[in-house]
């Protein structure tokens, strides 16, 4: 136990914040195909309640699986899809409501704010009302996603079979300089879709919003339709085939449109998996440190209070009396102001001081 202790100055203490950034993809096949026949995958997992599926990057069930992100659809009450005899209808109203009561919050009237393409939540732009959505595990996104970092590569080629014929990417561009701060979850932005093969989109067109610090995409489906009818896509061959099973054609009954109100949560999840090619970003861990510049002096900490450092009350490390005092300093202990032991930082080797010499002992306290 210390009995001698120095106080820090002002300028004896510094903060700093340091972000350490890992790139993170995610591949289609981990998404879909890996672990099992679709939509049987072993590392999907579907819940009893039936209102989100979650992937993982190995068999759910082995202790070496790691949660990825969880999967869902959902629409607002106010949108021309809603109707009671919809399957699952309330609980695709309810999780659209979760989330933008997390995300959107509500405006001055206590009413519920909608996801809105442009982020001016309070100007009533253009609302995406028909979402699916990707919540990631904080084992992937940390602290927060890392801003213009973010892509997704969709399917979006009309036949069910072979999806990935036409790609596009949906991402954060711009997102460094160009972002949104008005959400009660943090800041978040625009997503853009650009065609890749295919050309299935000719210009950047907004599709959705991306929360950096809550993990969470949230695209429109529409990016799966004509803008015949009212969606992203400039191809003119009306609808990607989401089902193999609801029957027909591209423009028939297996769109995206038919799949969200007919299909449950858990069958639209396995579509929207059937066209997801790859999902990067990079992740964001925030590293706060506070550093203490540890001053000796010359006549500091020149004796040792440890009682084997006297023998018959002469100090062991002189040879005679007038030989200088010697210690050697091993430890650099972090005091309260009432002198309660708080951190203890060990050096590498210990240092010999006497007199003669000064040293400044850096030491840094992460959290």
């Amino acid at each position: 136990m210390a009995t001698t202790y120095k106080t820090f100055l002002s300028n004896d203490v510094v903060s700093t914040r340091t972000l350490l950034h890992e790139a993170i993809p995610v591949t289609g096949t981990i998404v879909s195909g890996v672990y099992g026949d679709f939509q049987s995958e072993a590392n999907v997992k579907n819940y009893s309640h039936g209102m989100f599926q979650s992937v993982y990057d190995y068999p759910y069930l082995s202790s070496s699986a790691n949660h990825i992100f969880d999967l869902g659809v959902c629409y607002s009450a106010n949108s021309s899809f809603s109707g009671a005899s919809n399957t699952q209808n309330s609980k695709k109203i309810n999780v659209y409501n979760q989330l933008t009561q997390v995300l959107m919050g509500y405006d001055a009237t206590g009413s519920i704010l909608e996801f809105d393409e442009d982020g001016d939540i309070l100007a009533g732009g253009t609302k995406l009302r028909e979402c699916f959505y990707m919540n990631f595990a904080r084992l992937l996104n940390k602290d927060e996603i890392k801003k213009g970092t973010f892509a997704l590569t969709l399917g979006v080629h009309s036949n069910f079979d072979n999806p990935h014929s036409g790609t596009i990417k949906i991402s954060d561009a711009g997102a460094t300089t160009d972002y949104r701060v008005n959400s009660p979850a943090g800041e978040y932005a625009i997503l853009y879709a650009n065609g890749l093969s295919g050309s299935h989109i000719t210009s950047q067109t907004a599709c959705g919003l991306l929360f950096y610090q809550a993990g969470i995409a949230i695209v429109t489906g529409s990016v799966f339709t004509d803008a015949t009818l009212g969606g992203k896509l400039t191809d003119a061959y009306g609808h990607a085939e989401m089902s193999p099973t609801m029957g027909g054609t591209a423009a028939s009954s297996a769109s995206f449109d038919h799949v969200l109100t007919g299909s449950s949560i858990s069958a639209s999840c396995d579509y929207l998996r059937h066209r997801i090619k790859n999902v990067e970003f990079n992740n964001t861990t925030e590293l706060n440190s506070t550093i203490y510049f540890a001053r000796i002096n010359h006549n500091d900490y020149n004796y040792s209070a440890n009682p084997t450092y006297l023998s018959a009350s002469k100090i062991r490390v002189k040879n005679s009396t007038t030989d200088s005092p010697v210690s050697y300093i091993t430890t650099v202990g972090l005091y309260s102001a009432d002198n309660e032991l708080l951190a203890v930082a060990k050096l590498s080797e210990p240092l010999k001081k006497d007199p003669t010499t000064e040293f400044t002992l850096r030491v840094r306290l992460d959290y």
